[in-house]
């Protein structure tokens, strides 16, 4: 695909769907509806609109895979036996001596930890499915979880005169965050005869069916997890202002957005945390802020042309998260903030794999685990729209 072409194709379809939008909303103002007709063209357009943008956020995705310096480098003579090994484990099995050969952190149960080579292309893979870790902070750690301390206000501090005595001012307080990671699993199967007789990459099959099932359970957990067996998501805490709480900004309308909410939604976040500001919702809120005008009649949205992005509204991107709420009453349908200095993902050193050839033949078993955590670490830096009841 051209990226210029989808450029000029993305600004197109945004201008005839400007117009088509205010001769629909003309229609509704002086006839109170809009012709079918009318309608059907202004959905199309918006959907054309969000495939253009899906466009030109895959040729972003394939320039950076065709372009990252790991796939122009060769491996050593020790990273290319390791390779070979793990190749051969997963299709046979291993002996005692493969498996020292391998890795000096094998464990006698059979499982051991895999390749660098093949433990990064699963990150690697996990990260693309899973968009919550390209705007989160994340940080591996070697114990079982990670805690953060929070300011959670100002020394005091006061004017004095020369003489005037000087009482003791206020201590700060600080509250310790513990973030625990949790055990998350993947258990893909192929029969013996394909991983004898299979001339593709088996660890590249591997690596991309287990980062699929973990990049999805990640995300819906990192968003709405409730912190049982998996992370807390940010949707998961309560409403409110204080320690542990989420602001949450009223719609206004039971199962929709409005312009004015999400202005009030961007200016109830301080300002020390706009700089990495994004909105963050599914695709059906999406469409319904493409509707939205203030009161010149200008549109809030406008196209996102790097890639990267849904979008913007008032000049912050939007980030499409399908495991957000789509519209309904009482529901959470966008966050907006700075997510990095908001959300901490915590992730335990090393993935491990377990080849099970017995419990379910012909099928070999590949168990493999990782252990992750998530939850809040600031709760002043992203707010939430919430749908009216």
């Amino acid at each position: 695909m051209d990226m210029n072409k989808v450029v000029t194709d993305m600004q197109s379809a945004f201008a005839e769907f400007k117009t088509a939008n205010d001769t629909r909303m003309k229609a509704i103002e002086s006839k109170g509806y809009a012709p079918a007709d009318l309608t059907e063209k202004v959905d199309k357009l918006n959907e054309a609109i969000q495939q253009k943008n899906d466009e030109i956020a895959a040729i972003k995705t394939a320039m950076a895979r065709t372009q990252t310096p790991e796939s122009k480098q060769t491996r050593g003579e020790q990273e290319e036996k390791a390779s070979k090994l793990m190749s051969g484990y997963l299709r046979k099995g291993m002996n005692e001596m493969e498996i020292k050969a391998l890795s000096s952190d094998s464990e006698a149960d059979g499982g051991l930890l895999i390749t660098p080579e093949m433990s990064s292309e699963i990150v690697k893979k996990v990260y693309e499915t899973s968009p919550m870790r390209q705007y989160a902070s994340v940080q591996t750690i070697s114990t079982s979880s990670l805690e953060i301390l929070q300011d959670l206000d100002e020394a005091g501090a006061g004017w004095v005169g020369e003489v005037e005595s000087r009482p003791e001012t206020s201590t700060p307080q600080l509250k310790q965050i513990e973030i625990p990671v949790h055990e998350l699993y993947a258990e893909p199967k192929a029969t013996q005869r394909f991983l004898d007789d299979a001339s593709i990459n088996v660890e590249a099959w591997l690596a991309e069916k287990v980062a699929d099932k973990m990049g999805r359970l990640e995300n819906v957990s990192f968003v709405s997890g409730d912190g049982v067996k998996k992370a807390k998501g940010f949707l998961s805490y309560a409403a409110g202002t204080g320690f542990g709480q989420i602001e949450q900004i009223n719609s206004g309308l039971a199962a929709n957005i409005t312009g004015d909410s999400l202005i009030e939604l961007i200016y109830s976040l301080k300002a020390a945390y706009k700089g990495g500001s994004n909105f963050f919702m599914q695709r059906q809120v999406i469409k319904a802020a493409r509707l939205l005008k203030d009161l010149e009649g200008r549109y809030l949205w406008a196209p996102g042309l790097d890639g990267n992005t849904a979008g913007s509204i008032l000049g912050y991107n939007i980030v499409e998260f399908q495991d957000m709420p789509g519209l309904s009453a009482n529901a959470l349908v966008a966050a907006f903030g700075d997510m990095k200095q908001a959300y901490q993902i915590v992730d335990r050193i090393g993935i491990r794999t377990l080849r099970d050839p017995f419990t379910a033949k012909p099928f070999v078993k590949f168990y493999t685990t990782k252990r992750v955590g998530g939850g809040m670490k600031n709760f002043e830096a992203i707010k939430l729209l919430k749908c009216a009841v």
